[in-house]
């Protein structure tokens, strides 16, 4: 018997939905990475791209259990002195919510080429409105 490994072109991509809307930021996270990656498929393929399509709509109105609204803080550096900037999500929702969703998605899935291949898979949107229903996705439920 042999090893099955998945064919880059014989891959039958879909497109999902996801409704933040309520939902614990982290579980959206989970799911979208989840179907990004493709670990819901029978062919997952560790070094392929088997994932599907998300889209992740109400991204402003997700929720963080806790303090953390308040208490976690996003770090980047510019690279010059005194180029440090910190942010905590309540300031980050007010400037660009979408960014939310997409920081805890990438920090989900592998940094590497094959990653930001299926990061670039994942739209996201402030709104209950979206671009894609022309491609027609399935509604995927978050628990």
């Amino acid at each position: 018997m042999k090893t099955f490994s998945a064919k880059p072109h014989e891959v039958e991509r879909e497109w999902y939905v996801i409704d933040a809307k309520g939902k614990v930021l982290g579980q959206v996270a989970v799911e979208a990475a989840r179907l990004l990656r493709g670990k819901h498929k029978p062919i997952f393929t560790s070094h392929i791209d088997t994932g599907d399509f998300v889209v992740v709509v109400n991204a402003d109105q997700c929720v963080l259990t806790g303090n953390k609204e308040t208490d976690k803080i996003y770090t980047r550096f510019s690279g010059y002195v005194g180029g440090k900037k910190v942010e905590t999500p309540q300031k980050l929702r007010l400037r660009r919510p979408v960014l939310l969703v997409e920081k805890a998605v990438w920090g989900m899935i592998p940094k590497t080429r094959l990653g930001r291949a299926q990061f670039g898979k994942l739209k996201v949107y402030a709104g209950a409105e979206h671009p894609h229903e022309a491609q027609a996705p399935k509604v995927h439920e978050v628990r």
